[in-house]
């Protein structure tokens, strides 16, 4: 059975904080709220599709900072679901600062399984620079506390935001390794039109990073999560018409994943010292080794590096061998 999430966007609900990146209608694509009703629909309409190991998810907005009786109804329409093993579970999406024992204790009663925090970032000059509203001790206090009860737990991290460097997002990934959740989302920034990052950036305040920069980013962060066993579920925003309108300048590229993996591939290579070298390639891996517009195969050249690729069916898909 294939895993299917069944998403309902909970648009900017509760959120107790503007953050600087935040344009949440542009980043669900819609700006209504869900209705029991809604939530029932989207159930049945997925359920008629077969083969699928479903999970509701409630995502969007922060889902435990919304009216509590709001969020009750939400969960009271998705759990007859859950209890009748017709999906396996219910996925929220939340802030750090908005869990505790009373909330957690109402997502159990209700059949949510697991909880994604927006951590976004482990460094409190960062996450005070783009509004955030919490501390990174707040992430450990309430990761700490959601596995207690159970749990599956979930962070999400961004790179590129205000005031954030490098070394500052290699130091989240590895404080985010040290809580050890079972998944990661890791989103570039993409600066959007109405918020306070388009603002730095129009004033020249704020450079931020484009896809390919993100990407070569990410492709040092991916092997840190894999190497500690910590699924990545996602890599950059989805791809939606609202945010090719609304994106001034950031991470975002259709096939952002794609980059990171050609990216990750390259660096195999730069690892090693600049000399003559045959790179042996699954036929699958031949186009992400050479890059977006043989992106890497200009940049190996540019480096000193001399390489002859030659496909080998006998490699696993993205392995290298070289000689």
């Amino acid at each position: 059975m294939r895993r299917g999430n069944i998403s309902i966007f909970v648009p900017h609900q509760g959120c107790p904080c503007a953050c600087s990146f935040c344009n949440q209608k542009t980043i669900t694509g819609q700006d209504s709220a869900p209705t029991a009703e809604d939530v029932k629909n989207a159930v049945e309409t997925a359920l008629r599709k077969k083969g699928y190991d479903y999970e509701i998810a409630f995502f969007g907005g922060s889902f435990t900072a919304i009216d509590r009786e709001y969020m009750l109804t939400l969960l009271k329409a998705a759990y007859p679901y859950v209890k009748s093993g017709q999906v396996k579970g219910i996925r929220v999406s939340t802030r750090p600062d908005c869990i505790d024992d009373e909330v957690l204790g109402i997502l159990k009663e209700y059949g949510v399984t697991s909880i994604e925090l927006g951590a976004q970032s482990m460094d409190d000059e960062v996450l005070l620079a783009n509004r955030r509203g919490h501390t990174a001790q707040d992430v450990i206090n309430a990761s700490e506390l959601i596995k207690s009860y159970g749990f599956e737990l979930g962070l999400q991290m961004m790179t590129g935001l205000y005031k954030d460097t490098e070394e500052k997002a290699l130091e989240t990934a590895r404080k985010i390794i040290d809580i050890a959740p079972a998944t990661v989302r890791i989103y570039p920034t993409v600066v959007l039109k109405g918020t306070y990052l388009a603002e730095l950036y129009l004033a020249e305040k704020y450079k931020p990073l484009n896809a390919d920069d993100s990407a070569e980013l990410c492709a040092k962060l991916v092997p840190m999560f894999e190497k500690a066993g910590i699924k990545i579920i996602r890599l950059g925003l989805h791809s939606s018409k609202d945010i090719k309108e609304n994106m001034l300048v950031g991470g975002f590229h259709d096939s952002f994943g794609e980059l990171v993996k050609s990216r990750i591939m390259v660096e195999k290579i730069l690892k090693l010292p600049p000399a003559d070298y045959q790179v042996f390639v699954n036929p699958k891996s031949l186009s992400k080794l050479k890059g977006n517009n043989k992106s890497n195969i200009y940049l190996l050249i540019e480096r000193g590096y001399n390489v002859k690729i030659i496909t080998d069916n006998g490699l696993d898909v993205d392995e290298l061998r070289i000689k």
